[in-house]
């Protein structure tokens, strides 16, 4: 496995924070890193996250906490756009302390290393970003100070944001909406049933969803569908026919033929090289 080291990011030993954009981010082999960690926030596009074994759809507004032992790679992606904000462990930081407050915490071995902002966050967010990207060099203790302090801004921003995401406004609606889904998908959905219960008009629900994920809403609920099947099928050792109704598909048949059309292969196949 690929192992990135902190010296190939950071621009010199004082630095306990490295900003590196990505536009586009390709698909990226699995790989972990040696002494950092990393903040990934999606500002556009689409794509798979596939964290710690577990594949994630991504789209514009989610936040990604990888921690230095997590393994993650990318697959599939279209127009991804990603900054990537690297940071050092807390001995590293000369002013802040308690940062592990303001991140995701572990609790009875799940870790909520997704999260979703809003685009008043995500826009407020890319300012504090450039603000990092044009602050003084670290090597000076001014320097450092600039740069912790912008980095604990972000954090705030992004904790904040992640409650505002669920907000009453139409944005916060359809952020609830792909919540919801996630834990969701392998239900019948009715789409103008759903629409409503997130007061969202139809034709509202598909244009921004479209927007936000670049598909449309029953693609992306079939995306969702069909990761969870690639993970069982590698994973587990129920049947083919089993997992295609797991997952909400209705006819063996037709989820293979959108499998294959999704992964490149059949399931039999996949399971079978694997």
């Amino acid at each position: 496995m690929t192992v990135l080291h902190s010296a190939d990011f950071f621009p010199s030993g004082h630095s306990p924070v490295a900003i590196e954009p990505r536009a586009p981010q390709g698909a990226f082999p699995e790989h972990h890193h040696d002494d950092f960690h990393e903040i990934v926030i999606v500002e556009q596009g689409a794509g798979i996250h596939v964290f710690n074994g577990q594949s994630q759809p991504l789209c514009s507004g989610c936040v990604c906490f990888v921690r230095n032992h997590d393994r993650h790679m990318y697959e599939q992606t279209d127009n991804l756009t990603l900054t990537n904000v690297l940071y050092r462990g807390p001995e590293s930081f000369r002013f802040l302390t308690g940062l592990q407050h303001l991140l995701p915490a572990e609790h009875d071995g799940v870790y909520p290393s997704h999260w979703r902002i809003g685009n008043k966050v995500l826009a407020q967010a890319r300012q504090l970003i450039d603000g990092l990207v044009a602050s003084p060099s670290p090597a000076g203790i001014d320097g450092q100070a600039e740069q912790e302090m912008r980095f604990m801004q972000l954090l705030v921003l992004l904790h904040q944001g992640r409650s505002a995401a669920q907000s009453d406004d139409q944005d916060g609606r359809l952020r609830a909406l792909l919540d919801w889904l996630a834990d969701h998908y392998s239900e019948e959905v009715d789409w103008e049933n759903l629409a409503d219960s997130f007061s969202l008009s139809l034709r509202t629900l598909h244009r921004q969803l479209k927007q936000q994920t670049g598909s449309t809403p029953q693609r992306y609920l079939n995306r969702l569908r069909l990761l969870e099947a690639r993970h069982l099928l590698r994973h587990s050792e129920m049947r083919v026919t089993d997992i295609a109704f797991h997952c909400g598909f209705g006819d063996s048949n037709h989820f293979s033929t959108l499998f294959k059309r999704e992964f490149g292969c059949s399931p039999r196949t996949l399971r079978q090289n694997d």
